[in-house]
This record gives structure tokens, C-alpha cells and sequence, in this order.
């Protein structure tokens, strides 16, 4: 099968949610929607947690962050780290798990160093629009972190079928845009239960378009995927700045301008983005 082909039945499958998951993202999936139901309570939580050692960790890094730790007191437990951050941001994390363990199996040295380098870029958007909702577009910060945690997701699945489909990756940006990136992102979306405001949010992305300042969490989400210093390695979006020039956009908030609330917010970026490494 040739690449084009290969990409087309690849994005087909997703469109009929013919998805194949490794077995540890089946395991994570069953841990968040338990994690998602009602009488789900802090004690739960936290044993739940505590039976995914990354998410663990992962939830205790987050709570001893800049962005959650204000007073400077760290906690040394899941149940206090729970309570600390909530079951949004929870939510978050395990989506993080979730998106992780997608490239979890790869081999490839090549296809597994554009995974690590799609995270990083991915951890970054999502520390940038958890500060970009709270200081500049005031929409809510845990969504906009759990959709930057979330918007390369259909990349992450693709890299993980790659080595099915030797070269499928060796085409240029416009092959991924226009034979697979919507219908594989979509159907990964949905498998994972992400709700209907960020999924439109990561469409908008999409599409490309976003208003300055921004005003929605897909402005949101564009703009903190345009200021991450490290671009993705699968694409770059249409219209979309280099690192170099990201470093000109700027606009007046208030008293004050994006370019000073992100020098404020630095070390937020930095704690948040280290935690969800």
C-alpha cells in the first residue's frame, strides 16, 4: 500500500472509530471514566490514581507547580495532591497518560523521537494556554489546559500505526493536512470522550483561524500553540509563526501588554510544562 493510501485507510478507520489502542491506553481509558463518575470522591480518586504510577506522579509534579503551589507547600501525597488540584485538572493528567501511552509501543529510534519531540511541543501549548486563559482570554483554565494537553492527539495516533505503514510519514505536511489530520484527530477525540467545547476548540485550530486578542479557548489554544518554542515535528499549521517571529506578537491587555503577563507567568509556563513531561 502506498503512503496516500495508506493515510486514507488509516483516516478511515478513525472516521468509523475502528481505532487500535495499545492495551495500557484501554486500562487508563476505564481508570479516567471512573474517575468522571458522580460519586467518584477525593478518597477514590486517589486510589485510583495511586494504580497508575505515571499519573501518579504525574499528579503530585502538578500540584508542587508554580501555577498550584503558591504558598511554596509541597505535598509528598496522591490524596493531598488530588485535593489540591481537582478533578478537572485530573482529567487532564490522565488525558496526558492517555496521549503518552499512544506512542508507548514504538520502536522506530526515528518515529519515537518525533513522539517525545510532538510532547514537548504538546506540554508546552498546554502550560501556555492554562496562563493565556487566566491572564488574557479568561476563559477556563483547566479546559484550555486539557485541550493543549489533547490538540496533537491524532499526530501521536498516526506516529503510533507508522511502523505498519513503512514511509507513510515520508511525504510533506500537506499529505498528513489533507488526507488524515482532521478524520484521525476527530476519531481519536471521540474514542477518548473529549468534550464537544474542545473539540471544537482543536478544530479551530484546524482551520487556522484566531482573533487577537484572543476571546474564545480556540483563539486560546491557537495562540499558545503559535508562542511554543518548540513547533511540532509532524506540521506546521497553515498561517502559523515560526518560534523566531512568535516572539513579535503582541497586544494590549488592560493596563498592560501579552508580552509582560507572559515574562510574569514565565516560571508558571516552566512548572506546568515540567510537570506534564
Amino acid at each position: 500500500m502506498d503512503r496516500l493510501s495508506a493515510l486514507k485507510s488509516i483516516a478511515a478507520q478513525a472516521s468509523r472509530g475502528d481505532l487500535s489502542f495499545p492495551t495500557n491506553v484501554d486500562a487508563t481509558l476505564k481508570l479516567q471514566r471512573a474517575l468522571n463518575e458522580p460519586d467518584c470522591h477525593t478518597d477514590m480518586a486517589a486510589r485510583l490514581v495511586q494504580a497508575e504510577p505515571l499519573l501518579a506522579a504525574r499528579t503530585v509534579a502538578i500540584a508542587n507547580s508554580v501555577a498550584y503551589n503558591r504558598a511554596g507547600h509541597d505535598v509528598t501525597n496522591v490524596r493531598a495532591a488530588v485535593a489540591r488540584v481537582g478533578f478537572r485538572t485530573l482529567g487532564a493528567l490522565a488525558a496526558a497518560v492517555i496521549v503518552r501511552q499512544l506512542a508507548s509501543e514504538i520502536t522506530d529510534p526515528g518515529l519515537r523521537a518525533k513522539a517525545d519531540q510532538l510532547w514537548i511541543h504538546s506540554a508546552h501549548v498546554a502550560a501556555l494556554a492554562q496562563v493565556i486563559a487566566r491572564r488574557v482570554s479568561f476563559v477556563d483554565p483547566e479546559t484550555a489546559m486539557f485541550a493543549g494537553v489533547v490538540h496533537e492527539v491524532g499526530g501521536f495516533y498516526l506516529l503510533s500505526r507508522a511502523e505498519e505503514f513503512p514511509g507513510l510519514l515520508d511525504g510533506g505536511p500537506e499529505d498528513w493536512l489533507e488526507h488524515g489530520e482532521v478524520a484521525i484527530g476527530r476519531g481519536v477525540l471521540l474514542k477518548l470522550g473529549v468534550p464537544v467545547p474542545v473539540m471544537g476548540a482543536i478544530e479551530a485550530l484546524w482551520n487556522g483561524m484566531r482573533a487577537l486578542p484572543p476571546e474564545t479557548l480556540g483563539d486560546t489554544l491557537l495562540l499558545a500553540k503559535d508562542l511554543a518554542p518548540f513547533p511540532s515535528p509532524l506540521h506546521q499549521r497553515p498561517g502559523a509563526t515560526t518560534p523566531e517571529s512568535a516572539a513579535t506578537i503582541d497586544f494590549t491587555i488592560g493596563e498592560g501588554t501579552l508580552a509582560q503577563v507572559l515574562a510574569e507567568s514565565a516560571e508558571e509556563v516552566k512548572s506546568l510544562a515540567a510537570a506534564l513531561l
